[in-house]
């Protein structure tokens, strides 16, 4: 039995935020993670890999409605595509984990209740610049020209009651763990920003609570207030294995937990290595072994965007190259601490010089000179000359390096040296000439030993690539009739066993591709890019110049107008009356009263979504019952000519009880 046999590790990607389909490099993750996860299991680990996806917040909330459906229904769909695109990347996860999932957010809400009445979290209110895409809170001083610093979108003042974590509580004792730690953070790089740029200055608490749009997870003590996303997504980590705040963890949290391994994106380092480890202490429990934050894999010619009908799609590239040649080149292309880049052009190259040519035509060669000279049977001869022993040198080497580097993460240069296997061995055929061997009867049982020796190099350099190309390794190895094979059963040369019959047939593996050809099918793909791009620009032009027709009403004059009074309100309670199908009932606060306001509104608004908001509103008016109930002034709307309403609200945040004028 191996060292590692029954040892158990558990890994996990970050979790696709479902705002839309993931494009090439959002992909990319989950498939360095899988070869991770594929060979560990190959080490003998008991591997446990979590994948799934992120699906509260503002921007889904959004999206949804300008979808026109509701954001339980809007994520259901992006969260299917997701897994549709995991699935067919042939990804091997154990769990596919979604943060509506009601285990899950009932969890959430013990966690929150848990750190609230142990003193980690405290109400207050967040007044800030906030970007609706990040869904973050930024100071004047961080913002970039008015523009969120992490995406470049504009960001808007903002002020809300809120719930915060005392993240400061903790950061000594963080701070000294990643020092006694040095593998916690990983590239160095990340570790070292993290340090210098949050930790040492100082932390903030956190906001960890929202109360200006209701697509979150309640606090069940607080139901104005819905979980925030840091706090909901990252304890998927814990959630995903049974985790119970009550202490009843599952099997599998008593198993796996801490993580090994927490692979994400190198954007969301700080998210991952300061807040969650934290949330961990305040909970009392270990932190995650590694957090690892790889590079990010871009486009060629810039940013991708549908404007410039450049992006990329995992199902495309698998359309037009095959899955194994998407997860080469995603893999291969990405060094360990710097981003990657993706063109069309380098994949067709990779796929005709590395798939097709490099390993594709050396299995097909070697299967063919089998068959041509000897019938398919491979024999062991021990006719060896010093160039064998070369070979053998080269392949039990490269076998110890891809271990090597994959304990280090160094996916691309692991794949590297299984690549190198095949090119030693083309070299090899180079070298002995099989062909000229043939010709000389006395050298029969050479040509034997020779076709052996590729045929062990080819098995082997197959079995590792199990773990990148699982398609592509099965074909291989089913062409040569014989099983993959161990990593232990690898550290020696000559296991292929003697007399074995190769296939009769060997099977292309990759076909060259002319790049001329994919050209001619990009470009269309960008035209049909772009043209939906500017359809929908087109749409929300039109949109925005939409206008409404009303009738005049008599004029008035100026004497007339002043005696109306409008001023801010902010509403801090609100109700359906019970008696109307129509109204709503609103305590407004307005300087220092509060006032019942009843608004026909019901079919537009609900009661929480207008707690908290500021609203116009006509003061003077005499008072009026409706339903029974006293309405003390009228809350301004504007309506449109399909008879949708919208309230009128300050453009800049503005104090209750502000006169407008």
């Amino acid at each position: 039995m191996c060292q590692n046999c029954k040892k158990p590790y558990y890994i996990t990607t970050a979790i696709a935020y479902t705002s839309g389909k993931p494009h090439i490099g959002n992909t990319y993750e989950i498939v360095l993670a899988d070869s991770i996860a594929r060979y560990k299991r190959e080490q003998g680990y008991d591997v446990f890999f979590q994948t799934g996806t992120d699906e509260h917040g503002q921007k889904i909330e959004l999206k949804a409605a300008e979808a026109g459906v509701t954001p339980k229904e809007f994520v259901d769909g992006v969260a299917g595509q997701i897994k549709d695109i995991w699935d067919m990347m042939n990804t091997s996860y154990d769990k596919f984990i979604r943060t509506t999932d009601e285990y899950h957010e009932k969890q959430i809400q013990k966690i929150f209740k848990k750190l609230y009445e142990q003193g980690d979290i405290y109400k207050g209110y967040y007044e800030g610049l906030y970007c609706t895409p990040c869904e973050s809170f930024w100071t004047p001083s961080q913002v970039v020209d008015g523009k969120c610093p992490d995406c470049g979108h504009p960001v808007q003042p903002a002020k809300e009651e809120a719930y915060f974590f005392k993240m400061s509580k903790y950061a000594d004792r963080l701070i000294a763990h990643i020092n006694e730690h040095p593998e916690f953070i990983q590239p160095v790089a990340r570790k070292n920003e993290m340090m210098n740029n949050f930790l040492l200055p100082g932390l903030q608490d956190l906001c960890v609570s929202r109360t200006s749009f209701t697509w979150g997870i309640p606090v069940d003590f607080d139901p104005k207030h819905v979980t925030y996303v840091w706090l909901d997504a990252l304890s998927n980590y814990i959630t995903g294995l049974g985790y119970d705040c009550d202490g009843e963890n599952g099997e599998l949290f008593k198993k796996y937990w801490p993580a090994d391994l927490h692979l994400i994106g190198k954007d969301i380092i700080r998210f991952h290595t300061i807040y969650w480890p934290i949330f961990l202490m305040a909970l009392g429990l270990p932190l995650p072994k590694q957090v690892f934050g790889h590079p990010w894999l871009l486009q060629g010619d810039g940013k991708m965007s549908k404007s410039k009908g450049n992006v990329i799609y995992a199902d495309t590239l698998v359309d037009f190259f095959g899955v194994d040649a998407v997860r080469y080149f995603v893999l291969h292309e990405m060094p360990f601490d710097n981003d990657g880049v993706i063109t069309w052009e380098l994949m067709v190259e990779r796929m005709n010089s590395d798939l097709a040519n490099i390993l594709g035509n050396l299995v097909n060669r070697t299967i063919s000179m089998t068959n041509k000279y000897f019938g398919g049977v491979v024999n062991h001869t021990d006719v060896s000359e010093p160039v064998d022993d070369d070979l053998k040198v080269s392949v039990l080497a490269a076998v110890k390096k891809t271990d090597e580097k994959m304990n280090q993460l160094r996916v691309a240069d692991a794949i590297t040296e299984i690549f190198g296997i095949f090119r030693r061995s083309n070299k090899y055929i180079d070298e002995t000439a099989p062909w000229v061997l043939a010709k000389d009867e006395a050298k029969k049982d050479r040509l034997a030993e020779v076709l052996y020796n590729l045929t062990e190099a080819i098995t082997i350099g197959a079995s590792l690539l199990a773990s990148f190309m699982p398609d592509t390794s099965e074909k291989i190895l089913k062409q040569l009739n014989t099983e993959k094979r161990s990593l232990a059963d690898m550290e020696t040369f000559g296991n292929y066993p003697s007399g074995n019959k190769v296939t009769d047939a060997p099977q292309i593996l990759f076909a060259r591709i002319d790049v001329k050809d994919i050209m001619e099918k990009v470009e269309a793909l960008q035209a049909a890019q772009k043209a939906e791009a500017a359809g929908g620009e087109k749409a929300e032009k039109e949109e925005k110049e939409t206008v409404v027709e009303v009738e005049a009403k008599p004029e008035i004059t100026y004497d007339d107008f002043e005696k109306l009074q409008f001023q801010i309100g902010e509403i801090i309670s609100c109700e359906a009356v019970q008696k109307s199908k129509k109204l709503l009932c609103s305590q407004v606060k307005i300087g220092s009263q509060v006032r019942q306001i009843l608004s026909g509104i019901k079919a537009y608004y609900t009661p929480e979504e207008m707690v908290g908001k500021k609203v116009m509103v006509v003061t003077n008016l005499k008072p009026a019952k409706l339903a029974g109930m006293v309405s003390e002034g009228m809350i301004l709307c504007a309506e449109d000519d399909q008879g949708n309403l919208a309230l009128m609200t300050p453009e800049k945040d503005m104090p209750a009880g502000s006169e407008v004028c």
